[in-house]
């Protein structure tokens, strides 16, 4: 079975067209010209415009200093005008992330990176989840996925997807194994698991072969090659597996669960 990411999101949207737009700025910090980052942005203005969101771009050189940007990042924070506060990421190499991200108020963290809203969603205390966690939440809701008897494979520990994943799971499922695209024997070893969550980024890690029957595949990567963007699960063959495709799976929820913080933050 087909996950349809961009069907999921659509239908989060329209819940949201049903609830006043929060009257406060949705600001997004961008450091340099990543295009990717800025293809990403692009995605969120699209959904903000359809939403009646004021969304506005803050732009920054990419030569930028951590302390300059922290506190260009703080006072922006603290207007009372902005709701909520996202840095597209990466940042440049020279830039300290955690630094950077620990300048946002836990009341407008809308990824949920900064260390105050990061400790609250570890101790099941922040009122919204991490995107990628929020993504996992709907598409199993939707699906009727059951979690208790599960055995959960998460591939990646990165910020973003791997460790709020890993995290968000905890007591929910039978069994939890964290691994990396570096893990010996992975494909092998994928075969075990009755849900598989990846955010790796590299084309076709593992493919239909590598996993089980009935079981379930969410891919968060995406790796550019040639001019299109490749999952890290190989799809191809996939008659009795139910998975999210890329593009249009896991990419229009996040953006959609990511407004739906926004709204929640400023309720």
């Amino acid at each position: 079975m087909l996950v349809d990411g961009k069907k999921i999101a659509d239908e989060i949207i329209v819940g949201l067209k049903n609830i006043q737009a929060p009257q406060k700025i949705f600001a997004a910090v961008l450091v340099g010209d990543d295009q990717a980052s800025q293809s990403f942005l692009k995605k969120k203005e699209e959904t903000a415009k359809e939403l009646g969101v004021d969304f506005r771009i803050y732009k920054f050189d990419k030569e930028i200093k951590n302390d300059k940007l922290r506190e260009s990042v703080r006072k922006l924070a603290n207007q009372k005008s902005i709701g909520g506060v996202i840095i597209q990421l990466p940042l440049p190499e020279h830039l300290n992330r955690h630094y950077i991200l620990n300048a946002i108020p836990r009341g407008k963290d809308v990824d949920v990176l900064g260390e105050r809203a990061l400790g609250a969603f570890y101790v099941g205390r922040n009122p919204i989840l991490p995107p990628a966690a929020g993504v996992i939440e709907e598409i199993l809701r939707r699906i009727g996925f059951e979690l208790e008897t599960a055995k959960a494979a998460v591939i990646g520990r990165g910020l973003l997807v791997g460790k709020p994943i890993s995290i968000w799971f905890g007591d929910k499922v039978a069994e939890l194994s964290v691994f990396n695209s570096q893990t010996k024997d992975l494909k092998a070893r994928l075969k075990d698991f009755d849900i598989i969550v990846s955010g790796v980024g590299k084309k076709h890690l593992f493919s239909v072969e590598d996993v089980k029957e009935k079981s379930l595949v969410i891919d968060f990567g995406y790796d550019f090659k040639d001019g299109k963007i490749f999952g890290d699960f190989n799809s191809e063959g996939a008659d009795s597996i139910s998975y999210t495709p890329t593009p249009k799976g896991t990419g229009p929820v996040l953006v959609a669960k990511l407004f739906e913080n926004f709204y929640n933050l400023n309720k």
